[in-house]
């Protein structure tokens, strides 16, 4: 069976010392419910142990996984080891903060089997960091790096942020070049976007703070595409690169090609044979629900096929890979449109397949509407 194929397990530890101001994803600042929670996602484990066969990636994401003790986290995975089964060589990823970091804790993650690191750096540059509300500094998240890799960590991912009005071009090179002496395998790059409810969208909202604009947008965009390929990187993913396929994020990928995922935790989402489901968005509501022997799924959808092939074009569209000329529904994808888009230079055809140009990636979101609008 081809890896992509296994399904992958994501497990959502909610829990953030404090919060950053972009943050829209789900986490409170409390640890005093850590205990609950861990006996309610040992409950909910246990629920899908005949539900998923083999899984081939582990994800523990958050929230800030690494706020766990390593006896929380030594409970957890054996939790997860004796009702789940997984493929020699599994991809094994825990998100970590730079703040609160060290070596000892890390030699203790390396023990528990978890092989890949990825380290919510964001910028090298401390007014950066204090506009993003992050709990560490340019000091702490190099220091984080060097003790990843100290560590022997093979496969590290960074994560950066960019397009911040206290940013410049220049600014965001520093941070880039930095972090490349580290040699990561993966850096995730993801533009600074104001998400309805996060602090920095009301902030904005109030006349506060304000975007950069498409223009630098873009340009800070086709730069690091360009700059990160030059480096050696490969540009797979609208925000990810790679140093090569082996180090693409296999658990990540599933999400972009519709393969089973299970997710575990407040807020986490699943996949299974075209029906997605997702859990409550309160740990106070799911250890509740679990105490009481229920799942804590707050609600579920079935895609009908026409769902799923627009689901496939969108996200195929996000990629490299591209998406299938061919597959169902595929008639969307030929014509005018098409050919309006190759001679536009956002997409190529290649192989079956069609594929966006780095152009393309700049509104990769909006080509499926282009694609089916004829």
């Amino acid at each position: 069976m081809n890896k992509r194929n296994h399904p992958g397990l994501y497990i959502h530890i909610p829990f953030c010392r404090s919060k950053c101001l972009y943050c829209d994803f789900y986490s409170v600042e409390c640890l005093a419910a850590v205990p609950a929670w861990l006996r309610a996602v040992q409950k909910e484990i246990s629920l899908y142990r005949e539900q998923f066969q083999v899984f081939d990636s582990l994800y523990l994401g958050g929230g800030t996984p690494t706020v766990l003790s390593e006896r929380e986290l030594a409970v957890l995975l054996e939790c997860v080891h004796k009702y789940f089964a997984f493929c020699p060589e599994s991809e094994m990823t825990m998100e970590a903060n730079p703040d609160g970091l060290h070596m000892d804790k890390l030699k203790a993650i390396r023990g528990l089997g978890v092989n890949r690191i990825s380290l919510g750096v964001q910028s090298l540059d401390d007014g950066d960091l204090k506009y993003l509300g992050r709990s560490h500094s340019s000091e702490q998240a190099l220091k984080a790096l060097d003790m990843v890799r100290t560590c022997g960590f093979a496969d590290v991912g960074v994560d950066l942020m960019y397009g911040l009005e206290t940013q410049s071009l220049q600014g965001w090179k520093r941070t880039v070049d930095r972090v490349l002496e580290f040699r990561p395998e993966h850096i995730s790059c993801y533009q600074m976007t104001f998400e309805e409810g996060a602090p920095l969208w009301k902030m904005k909202a109030a006349g506060q703070v304000r975007p950069i604009g498409k223009k630098l947008e873009s340009a800070f965009f086709i730069w690091t595409s360009r700059y990160l390929e030059k480096h050696g990187y490969l540009h797979y993913e609208v925000s990810n690169f790679a140093k090569s396929r082996e180090f693409m994020c296999r658990h990540n990928r599933k999400y972009w090609s519709h393969t089973p995922y299970l997710g575990l935790g407040p807020s986490a989402h699943s996949f299974q044979a075209g029906r997605r489901w997702w859990n409550v968005k309160s740990v106070e509501k799911y250890c509740q629900l679990l105490a009481q022997g229920k799942a804590p799924v707050e609600s579920s959808e079935v895609l009908s096929e026409e769902q799923f092939d627009l689901e496939s074009l969108y996200l195929g569209l996000r990629t490299s890979d591209g998406a299938d000329l061919h597959a169902p529904g595929g008639g969307l994808r030929a014509g005018d449109a098409l050919a309006e888009l190759q001679r536009a230079g956002l997409v190529k055809v290649r192989n079956g397949r069609i594929q966006p140009t780095r152009k393309g990636f700049l509104v990769a979101d909006g080509l499926p509407l282009m694609l089916c609008s004829q």
